[in-house]
């Protein structure tokens, strides 16, 4: 990950550990208990994450009572932070952190309300996509709400053979506005992208199957929600290849779904899971902070 081990030694050298326990989850993920976000981290204790990241690629921080100053501080330990091209749902005072939520204040939405819609890894469309997103819960609704992340290092192991043979060496168009239109349909309000936006997410292209940087384990590195086409195939060979890669992602085997309590902070690894949002019943509020941290540029497996 980006942060130097020297630089966190410096930060940490003097600070106590903290005595919390990791517990796997289903299929992936760990619940992380008995910790303070809002704390400078131990080395060791940052150390102990790291390496939980790496092995469950989801981890669910319990019980956080985090400003969004100390939200950003704990995620820029992984390495700089990314800024989502809708800057308008940005935190007032904080352009490190998107605010997905679908409150309207003075008729206007205060951030991204359908964010999630399509399983996804966030900013699989710029040319340096993310590391890891850290989302942390402000007010949840009575019901609804889950999140699903997808393992795409199962993805790929599990992967008929004919199905590898087909994207063996491929590389694929990612594009933010690939379900642009569809989202607006469904939500009116959603904004109008400017032309400065555009050219902040024109289309970039990754491989198909990445390894992933610190671990070298292979993932299926496609998603529904910006991977437009497969280089080199006619649009319907591409469409019924990708429709086939995106349906084996997400079998319920290969699914955690993280039922929000409250105060949780999230932070998945973008490099190894998709994620979806399950959806929010309209008349009941939800109001949720997110970081992303800057990746490395894809490597082919």
């Amino acid at each position: 990950m980006a942060a130097s081990l020297q630089t966190i030694h410096d930060l940490t050298n003097f600070t106590t550990e903290q005595s919390f326990k990791i517990n796997s989850l289903p299929v992936l993920g760990a619940e992380i208990v008995n910790i303070d976000l809002g704390r400078v981290l131990n080395e060791n204790d940052f150390l102990r994450i790291k390496q939980a990241l790496l092995s469950h690629h989801v981890l669910v921080f319990r019980d956080q009572d985090i400003t969004p100053e100390q939200h950003i501080e704990f995620s820029r330990l992984f390495g700089p932070l990314q800024i989502h091209v809708l800057k308008q749902f940005q935190l007032p005072g904080y352009p490190e952190v998107l605010t997905i939520s679908n409150i309207k204040e003075n008729d206007k939405p205060i951030g991204l309300g359908d964010a999630g819609a399509f399983w996804h890894s966030d900013l699989s469309y710029k040319e340096i996509p993310s590391l890891g997103s850290l989302l942390y819960a402000r007010q949840l609704p009575a019901e609804g709400g889950d999140t699903h992340f997808a393992d795409m290092h199962l993805a790929w192991q599990t992967l008929p053979t004919h199905l590898k043979n087909a994207i063996e060496g491929k590389q694929a168009e990612h594009t933010y506005i690939k379900k642009y239109a569809e989202l607006q349909a469904r939500s009116p309000w959603r904004p109008n992208l400017t032309q400065a936006q555009l050219e902040e997410v024109k289309p970039v292209v990754h491989p198909v199957v990445t390894r992933h940087p610190e671990t070298g384990l292979n993932t299926l590195f496609v998603n529904e929600n910006f991977t437009s086409r497969i280089i080199g195939l006619p649009q319907d060979e591409s469409d019924d290849l990708l429709a086939q890669l995106f349906a084996h992602s997400v079998k319920p085997e290969n699914v955690y779904i993280h039922q929000w309590q409250d105060n949780d902070l999230v932070f998945w690894d973008n490099r190894s899971v998709i994620h979806l949002a399950a959806g929010t019943p309209d008349h009941l509020p939800r109001k949720l902070y997110r970081t992303t941290v800057e990746g490395t540029r894809p490597v082919a497996a």
